[in-house]
């Protein structure tokens, strides 16, 4: 069965007047650098679950998106981030919020998994659970970012929350990172990794630790990760809602990724998108926003990375 995988590296109005050959170049080095990685474990049989953890990691490892090291300050100029990946074959999930000095949440959401005890921890919870799970920890100074900082100093002090951008007023861009995989075996598995917005404040949490909103995969249907604005994709409940039309209304991949992104995301103030993989291999990677960092492996094996619209 041939396989199938996708990265997401965040969406949002970005600019092209503002992307520089260098910055473009940088993104679709880590774009393709998370390709590989995934592709690399579907290549030697392994699990869509094993490859979508290999890929975010990747992701979370570059400073150039806002997931893992590239993480946004939230309000007291701190770095809380969210993950979540779940197994199309078994319906498992697990997911993590609010975590600080976790090098890759990715990999702490899948000890949750793996532990099979619950779906969703946060907070100081999910730090003594790390602790106890012994994954890889980092000091504050790994987190930092300069580029990361400065945003933070346009906002501190202020009640404003700002989603992730690169400069301007007219470059905004949701910062979450995904990747949905398809395995040689017929399994499915998503994963979402984000560091939230800027200048976020009571802890807030978005759609990426969600199963169902940011997040989702059954065998039955396909695996989808989004990227958006995080309340109004946990209000359309926009991963389960592409499952839910495949399932219950017959349309193809295509199609339901269309009507959630398009139709139903837009009413709730969604800008955004997703990237899904359906159990035939099929891949779409859509948004209704000017751009969303993306990927693909194509059918040659080698990693295919936009960012723009057509």
């Amino acid at each position: 069965m041939p396989t199938a995988l996708a990265v997401h590296g965040g969406a949002g109005t970005i600019s092209r007047s503002l992307m520089t050959p260098a910055r473009e170049k940088a993104y679709r080095e880590a774009l393709a650098l998370a390709l590989q990685r995934g592709h690399a474990v579907l290549q030697e049989g392994g699990a869509a679950l094993d490859a979508v953890e290999a890929a975010v990691r990747a992701l979370e490892d570059s400073p150039h998106f806002n997931a893992g090291r590239g993480s946004v300050f939230n309000a007291d100029g701190q770095h809380e981030m969210d993950a979540s990946l779940m197994c199309g074959s078994t319906l498992k999930a697990g997911a993590v919020a609010s975590v600080q000095n976790v090098k890759n949440p990715v990999s702490l959401a899948r000890r949750v998994l793996d532990t099979g005890q619950h779906v969703l921890i946060s907070g100081l919870g999910a730090f003594e659970f790390a602790h106890k799970q012994k994954v890889e920890l980092e000091d504050d100074q790994y987190f930092f970012d300069e580029f990361r900082y400065q945003q933070w100093q346009q906002t501190r002090g202020t009640d404003v929350y700002q989603l992730d951008h690169s400069g301007g007023t007219d470059d905004r861009k949701f910062g979450t990172v995904g990747a949905v995989a398809l395995d040689a075996e017929g399994r499915l598995a998503a994963a979402t990794s984000t560091g939230g917005m800027t200048n976020k404040r009571w802890q807030r949490i978005g759609d990426s630790p969600i199963i169902g909103a940011g997040t989702y995969a059954n065998n039955a249907t396909c695996a989808v990760s989004c990227t958006g604005h995080g309340e109004s994709f946990i209000r359309a409940v926009a991963a389960f809602d592409v499952h839910a039309l495949m399932a219950y209304k017959g349309l193809s991949l295509a199609e339901a990724v269309r009507e959630v992104v398009h139709e139903k995301l837009p009413p709730l103030d969604g800008d955004g998108g997703l990237i899904a993989v359906d159990r035939e291999g099929n891949v779409v990677l859509d948004f209704n926003c000017s751009g969303m960092y993306r990927g693909h492996i194509g059918p040659d094996g080698e990693p295919v990375t936009a960012i723009f619209g057509n």
